[in-house]
Formats: structure tokens, sequence, C-alpha cells
């Protein structure tokens, strides 16, 4: 029998390296993907510099990259990022990497989903193929809560951009039914961070690459309404912290000004942060105003009680 001393350090020890072993880890989203068509000649096609990747498009098979604190906490927070991209490509390393390690070093879990981008020839219902991917996300880390030192409770979404949109789509349509699974599991996120984000696919404000590549050349206005997620707020929609600038003419500040309003409205807790200069994509902060967004979401992280 061990010694008191030696067991207590051996469960340090273990518990170090269990959550080593989780650091940068990558799984895989699905063991079945959902409505999947298979497509020989559809690869994932990667743009690297530098030995790192920056960006990536053609994805067919949906992960999880984990990134965990390396100080080891019991009930942290936990952030699942989507990259945006215009439902084209995915700004894995600007919109997710990068923000992943900020994320730890606030000690919070963060998680970054390299999603399916829309397409007909790897999916059945390409409106749909994101969501579900990211409801699974969801469900993943909360079923897996234990495993990571994650409280159940404090799982939220950031999305950037085109991400944003399917970040606010998760936020207000959590419960619809994507996909068969016996999950008991809810997939509504605990809390929102949507930073230029695309959030209407009406006409007039819309990004309008994101929305024909989600919806089509010619989608419905049923269509159009169900994706317009300013639209879709309820009371139930989780609190949201949102970040644009004036002069981003590529996602005009009027898809966060409305989100923000229907929040407001249906009284749930919101923070806008409108930044005179900044355009757009700018990450974790360039220049300029918007430079200071991850100061005010840390603040804001701070006020909801998800990080000291």
């Amino acid at each position: 029998m061990f010694p008191k001393k030696v067991f207590i350090i051996l469960v340090v020890f273990t518990a170090i390296t269990n959550q080593l072993n989780a650091q940068n880890k990558i799984v895989a989203l699905w063991n079945k993907i959902p409505d999947e068509i298979k497509a020989i000649d559809y690869k994932e096609n990667q743009s690297i510099k530098e030995g790192k990747v920056q960006s990536t498009s053609q994805v067919s098979v949906p992960t999880l990259s984990i990134f965990l604190p390396t100080a080891i906490k019991p009930n942290q927070a936990a952030v699942i990022i989507f990259p945006g991209g215009g439902y084209q490509h995915l700004a894995i390393d600007k919109e997710g990497t990068k923000v992943a390690e900020w994320f730890n070093s606030l000690g919070i879990a963060a998680f970054v989903v390299k999603y399916r981008l829309p397409s007909d020839k790897i999916m059945k219902n390409k409106n749909i193929g994101p969501l579900q991917d990211a409801q699974q996300a969801v469900r993943y880390v909360r079923e897996n809560a234990a495993k990571y030192n994650i409280d159940a409770n404090k799982i939220g979404i950031l999305g950037f951009s085109a991400g944003g949109h399917l970040a606010s789509t998760l936020a207000t349509h959590y419960e619809e039914k994507t996909y068969e699974t016996t999950s008991k599991v809810s997939a509504r996120p605990d809390f929102s961070l949507l930073i230029y984000p695309v959030i209407s696919m009406q006409n007039d404000i819309t990004h309008k690459g994101s929305q024909v590549s989600l919806l089509g050349n010619n989608p419905s206005q049923e269509l159009l309404d169900s994706f317009s997620n300013e639209k879709r707020v309820t009371a139930q929609t989780p609190p949201t912290f949102l970040v644009h600038a004036s002069d981003d003419t590529a996602v005009l500040p009027e898809n966060s000004i409305n989100f923000y309003l229907a929040l407001k409205n249906n009284g749930v807790a919101a923070e806008l942060h409108m930044y005179e200069k900044g355009g757009h994509g700018f990450g974790l902060g360039v220049k300029d105003t918007s430079k200071f967004w991850t100061r005010d979401c840390q603040e804001w992280l701070k006020s909801q009680g998800l990080t000291q």
C-alpha cells in the first residue's frame, strides 16, 4: 500500500498527464456523418505557411481541436470556436488556433471546430450541414465535460463573420432536430460571443457570399427568414457579447445592431461594442479601436462569472 504522500503525488501526476494528453488533441466530431454523400474527388484543401495551417476549404470530415489551459482547475468554462470565411473556407489559424490560445491564457478551455462548408456534393441538405456540426460540437463538449474539467453549464460559443452566422444560428436553432440522435444532452450554448458576425440573410444587409454559399442563388423568402437570426431570437436565446466596426463594409454593422435589439426586446442579457474603426476580419485585433475588443470581452466574461 502506497504511503499517503506518494499516493497524492501519483494522483496529481496522473491528472497532469491526462491534461497534457488532451492538449491540442484532434477528435472526429462524428462516428457517422449525418446525411453524408460520398464524393471521391472532394478533397480538403489546406493553405499552409511555415508549417502551420492558415485556412482550409472543402472540409468533408469535421473535427474538434482541443486546447486546454495548463493550470488544472475544476469546473472551468469552455468556448467552442467557429472560424469565419464566408461559408467558403475556414480562417482556421487567425480565427481559430490563435483565439483558442488566448482563451487558454484566461483559464478557459477552447475547442476549434473544423466544420463542413455548405456543399451539394457531400451533403443532402447544405442549408443545415454546418448547423449539424455545430449542434454536435456542443453535445460532445457537454457529454465530455468531466473529462476536460469543464462545468457543463458554462459552455459557450464564439463565431467570426460567417462563423458568427453559424454561432448565432446555433444560439437560435439549438432545439431544431437536424439529425437523428439518441443523445439527451442539450445543444444549447450557455453564452455566445459574436465577432463581426453575419447575422441576417435578408438581401438589404446580408453578406451576399455567405448567403449564396449557404442558401443558394434563389432562396425562398421562407428560407431567408429562417436563417435570418435576428428574427429567431426568443427569451431563451443565450446571453450574448457582440463586436463590430462601424466602417465594416464587408459585413454591415446592422447585422450586430439588429441582433442586439432583438436580444434586448426579448429580455436577453446582451452587450454590443461598436467600434468606430476596424473594418472586417481583424481577428484578435490588429489596429484602431477594434484591437481592444479582447479586453472588453474579458471584462464581460468576468461579469458573467466565466473567468477570473
